[in-house]
């Protein structure tokens, strides 16, 4: 399974490095909704630097179903998703791997996106294995749920408007999660950022294990 789900992550990695979609059009994105979520709040420092937290995982999220809807549009449209039906692969190898190419382009994406909110909102990282633990948690989440919700739609002709509706009230649970565990790491509230990174941890499990077990029926329902 760890092999197979290598081959599809590895692919759809290559893809993206081809298409330098993440750097040309993702990167830029999340930096102008930093820059604009700063005029939006008037450009106060003190607003920017208590809501930081809020806004880095409103635009991981809108990122996230903009590298989603991409991912599966280029399976339908070249019907690769067809190919993967017929291959011996298994579907729980298929969505592991698309889930771990989803999530290193978020991490790949977040990392740019720190450094905007550093910049930008004048955030200091107070606690930095916080920080990460809650990141990779919630990129973890993310991409599982992110990756579940993409086959569901690949295959309806308004997937590009119904992902979004669909996917982010799922995601609504690790954006709150994230954003206090985010508020401890950043010291802007005082919580226990390691309960909510707790709860991040067992919402990826959960989506990573539910996703696993349901991406092969969604997939044959995808034609």
């Amino acid at each position: 399974m760890i092999r197979d789900a290598y081959v599809i992550a590895a692919k759809d990695l290559r893809i993206e490095l081809r298409s330098r979609t993440a750097l040309s059009q993702l990167a830029p994105f999340v930096v102008l909704v930093a820059v604009l979520f700063g005029f939006a709040l008037n450009a106060d420092r003190t607003v920017l630097t208590e809501a930081a937290s809020g806004l880095y995982w409103i635009t991981v999220l809108f990122a996230a179903v903009l590298a989603i809807g991409r991912s599966f549009s280029i399976e339908v449209d070249d019907s690769v998703i067809d190919m993967l039906r017929l291959s011996d692969l298994e579907p729980p190898s298929i969505f592991a791997g698309k889930a771990a190419a989803l999530a290193v382009q978020l991490v790949a994406i977040q990392l740019i996106l720190i450094a905007a909110v550093v910049i930008l909102y004048d955030a200091r990282i107070e606690d930095p294995l916080l920080f990460i633990a809650a990141a990779v948690a919630a990129t973890v989440g993310v991409a599982a749920a992110g990756t579940l919700y993409g086959v569901l739609v690949a295959g309806l002709r308004m997937r590009e408007t119904l992902l979004p509706i669909l996917l982010l009230p799922v995601l609504a649970p690790v954006l709150i999660s994230a954003t206090r565990a985010f508020d401890d790491a950043l010291g802007n509230a005082a919580v226990n950022g390691w309960s909510w990174c707790g709860l991040l941890a067992a919402l990826a499990v959960f989506y990573g294990v539910f996703g696993g077990w349901a991406f092969g029926a969604l997939m044959e329902e995808s034609r």
